[in-house]
């Protein structure tokens, strides 16, 4: 069984209803705070913590006095733009005092299914953990509608977790584990400590929550369990509303682990070379050595670019030898690759009128 304390990079999701009171929808501060010595505990072992956290909408509901239930669209958002504020004060409020830096990161469903995007999401939480900040994140309700919606932040969290390459992604919720039905409701239910395999049998055991503030329900726990045990994270349902929820996690408090598949680094090798080139880009000998050491590829060991591609697009890597070395996600386009081909990194900025990123093909965005 998993122990977070084993964990590199941790996503942890909290629900609307672990962090606003539903009697009077304030903010459960003395909680929040007790989930904040949690995060300052696990970056003191120099673990990462990523947090995505619902609640925007409930405390801007509450705030605009706006009815508990039934909101109109127009009505959402605006809740949803008052309350972020909220949110992201009340985090940086709580661990502030444990000397820890706080970013908002606000996204959309868009965000991750478009290469462009997801490649930029990466790169500004990649850099944010580098220098230590917890990234709160959450989805845009401002500004997504539907069809651009994740529709709970189970299934944004499972998408944050491999989009920041986590190992762990531990899903704080008003029940303390997954169980064979709902244990409200059938005194029989049995709880699973952990599940290997996500099987139809498994699937159909989900059933809806039973919280008036979350939208998620069990069936949405699955989803974002399917997605990030596929990607090489592993998922735990753990009770949330307790005082210091991952501490108690760790010393053994009721949960159930979802296996991971692969590793974070194996799944995103997977994807990346299942997609379909949209150009190549060959490399001179220097680099292809390179390469095999498990560096980037810098502009410099680039002699030519074929085809047309767009930034974050799927590009093969071909020796000068004509051999196909592996593919990658392309940090520039085709007309901007061929434009800085061969050149030093730090010419970049001249040649293209801003500064971009160091490497044509980042390591982790490669498969050989």
């Amino acid at each position: 069984m998993a122990t977070l304390t084993s964990a590199k990079r941790l996503v942890i999701k909290i629900g609307s209803a672990l962090l606003v009171d539903r009697s009077n929808g304030a903010l459960r501060k003395k909680w929040l705070e007790g989930l904040a010595e949690d995060v300052a505990w696990l970056k003191s072992l120099g673990i990462d913590v990523v947090l995505v956290s619902s609640g925007s909408i409930a405390l801007g509901r509450n705030a605009l006095d706006l009815p508990a239930t039934d909101l109109a669209l127009e009505q959402s958002q605006a809740a949803a733009a008052v309350g972020q504020i909220q949110l992201a004060r009340a985090y940086e409020a709580a661990l502030a005092p444990h000397g820890i830096k706080t970013a908002q990161v606000l996204v959309t469903l868009e965000d991750s299914a478009n290469r462009r995007r997801y490649l930029n999401s990466r790169a500004t939480l990649a850099q944010l953990l580098k220098l230590g900040v917890v990234p709160i994140v959450n989805e845009n309700d401002t500004v997504a509608t539907d069809e651009i919606r994740y529709g709970d932040n189970d299934r944004l969290a499972a998408q944050i977790a491999l989009t920041t390459g986590a190992d762990q992604l531990i899903l704080l919720s008003d029940v303390d584990g997954f169980y064979s039905a709902n244990p409200q409701n059938d005194p029989t239910a049995q709880r699973f400590e952990t599940i290997d395999d996500i099987t139809p049998e498994i699937e159909a055991m989900a059933g809806e929550g039973v919280s008036g503030l979350s939208k998620g329900g069990m069936i949405t726990k699955i989803f974002a369990a399917k997605t990030a045990t596929a990607g090489g994270c592993a998922m735990a349902i753990t009770e949330g509303s307790v005082s210091r929820p991952l501490n108690a996690l760790e010393s053994g408090a009721n949960a159930t682990w979802f296996k991971a598949q692969v590793t974070p680094q194996q799944a995103r090798k997977r994807w990346i070379s299942s997609m379909k080139p949209q150009g190549s880009v060959h490399v001179d000998d220097g680099a292809a050595a390179a390469l095999g050491r498990g560096k980037s590829l810098l502009p410099a060991g680039v002699s030519s670019v074929k085809g047309e591609f767009e930034r974050g697009d799927p590009v093969e890597l071909i020796s000068a030898n004509g051999r196909k070395l592996g593919q990658g996600l392309c940090a520039y386009s085709a007309v901007e690759a061929r434009a800085i081909k061969g050149r030093q990194s730090s010419e970049v900025e001249n040649i293209l009128g801003y500064s971009g990123r160091a490497a044509l093909i980042h390591r982790d965005d490669m498969a050989l």
